[in-house]
């Protein structure tokens, strides 16, 4: 099941994102996000127009996807920048699918065209997701984030929601 987050699902969010953060270069976010980070950033995107869903299981929240807009200014208001992540009992189950589904419904039922994954170009995995999802690779930013006293590549896909 895929549903809106709500505050009750903050401390299973963190308990998803912050291993992620701390232990992987999947993201080149420096430092665990606090539960009232993660509660904030859901209150501002929603408020904001744009999801933050959670998919659920017998077990809890399995994963959690949002976008929002690729870069700041009017010109992109029609692209989104989107993030999924997964507890790991979900990877490779259709969970992380039916995320990135609900999220391209939502960006066309509000007039969005594109949506952009910003994946770490040693993340064979995700780059592999998303080319099953239709996303094309669109650009590569060499040495882009600084993690763990190193510098990653990293790799633009996206799709045209219109297409």
């Amino acid at each position: 099941m895929i549903r809106p987050a709500s505050p009750g699902d903050v401390p299973a969010i963190a308990a998803i994102w912050n291993p992620i953060i701390r232990d992987t270069v999947i993201t080149f976010w420096p430092t665990e996000r606090s539960e009232a980070d993660i509660a904030i950033l859901i209150a501002d995107r929603q408020a904001a127009g744009h999801p933050f869903v959670v998919a659920c299981d017998a077990d809890g929240i399995s994963g959690f996807a949002t976008y929002s807009q690729f870069r700041a200014g009017g010109g992109y208001a029609r692209s989104m920048e989107h993030t999924i992540y997964l507890a790991p009992r979900s990877r490779g189950r259709g969970t992380g699918r039916l995320l990135l589904a609900a999220l391209e419904d939502h960006a066309r039922d509000r007039g969005h065209r594109i949506l952009i994954g910003g994946i770490t170009a040693s993340n064979e995995g995700s780059l592999r997701f998303h080319a099953r999802a239709g996303y094309g690779e669109w650009g590569r930013v060499p040495c882009a984030g600084w993690k763990f006293g190193r510098f990653h590549d990293l790799v633009l896909m996206g799709k045209d929601l219109k297409a």
